[in-house]
């Protein structure tokens, strides 16, 4: 099965080649290799490879950068999906398209569901909400999106390396406890797209997918100083004080609580719900090694 995933240089990326099943004939792009926002270098792309499914892990997603970089992040997060999409389905390929908790405003009482109602806070997640439409409108609802959160792994900037450096370098921390939502290491990600890719072709339309269990930031911080002690991964402890959001003022506001329902993708692709923590002992574990 030739496929080609588009963002091959980010989180999601790397972790789409490292765990890339065999059967796959892998072709991967990135930003220095394919402009998504010009129509004609995506669609001369896909009418060069002729790929069955493309997969696009490429996005704009500095929160708060977007707040003053508005046209580059509609660009990346709206213009560039549709052109995919537009382009998919004029060469008859299936279309994977990966977004955010972001569309939604944290206001629910419990965890979302695929068709929840979307309520961006910010221009990233309003970006990627429109990236999402433009998808679904430019297939006519077949293309596959998969929504996630909190995504961390060895590869680029993410909380967990950052807090692993200040954890080197500060005598303590403050670390935000009333933002709750669900870490999710991207190769657990990466896995449940290529079973969705492979095993279930058919699968269209909105699912969400995160590993399993629930974290305020604060909970995931104290959890990967516990586990990077145990791997060797720090010398020494430090305090970790919870803080209100209120205390960390951002550009971009932040939604309260994107906890994602995925009872649909564990039910519909046949996969069991992995914890967070199980997720990150093993991502810390491949970094210790």
């Amino acid at each position: 099965m030739k496929v080609l995933v588009i963002g091959s240089h980010g989180q999601l990326g790397h972790e789409l080649s490292h765990s890339k099943p065999a059967e796959v004939e892998l072709h991967a792009t990135d930003a220095s290799s394919l402009d998504i926002t010009d129509q004609r270098q995506v669609s001369d792309k896909i009418d060069e490879l002729q790929p069955e499914a493309v997969i696009n892990a490429a996005a704009y997603t500095a929160v708060d950068k977007a707040e003053s970089e508005r046209e580059k992040a509609y660009l990346v997060n709206q213009k560039g999906p549709g052109n995919i999409a537009r382009s998919c389905l004029g060469a008859g390929c299936r279309f994977i398209h990966v977004s955010t908790d972001f569309v939604f405003d944290g206001r629910s009482p419990s965890p979302y569901l695929p068709d929840d109602r979307p309520h961006p806070l910010g221009v990233y997640g309003e970006s990627k909400l429109l990236g999402e439409r433009v998808v679904a409108e430019e297939t006519k609802g077949q293309a596959l999106i998969i929504r996630t959160a909190w995504v961390y792994s060895a590869y680029g900037n993410n909380f967990v390396k950052t807090m692993l450096r200040l954890m080197h370098e500060k005598e303590q921390l403050g670390v935000i406890y009333d933002q709750v939502g669900s870490p999710t290491w991207a190769r657990t990600l990466a896995e449940t797209i290529w079973t969705a890719t492979i095993s279930f072709p058919q699968a269209k339309g909105y699912y969400h997918w995160t590993d399993a269990g629930v974290a305020s930031w604060y909970d995931f911080a104290v959890a990967i100083q516990s586990e990077a002690l145990a791997l060797g991964l720090l010398e020494k402890e430090i305090p970790i004080m919870p803080i209100r959001t209120s205390q960390y003022p951002t550009p971009a506001r932040r939604p309260s609580y994107t906890v994602l329902d995925c009872s649909s993708t564990w039910k519909d692709f046949r996969i069991s719900p992995i914890h967070w923590r199980v997720s990150l002992r093993k991502m810390l574990q491949e970094m210790s090694s």
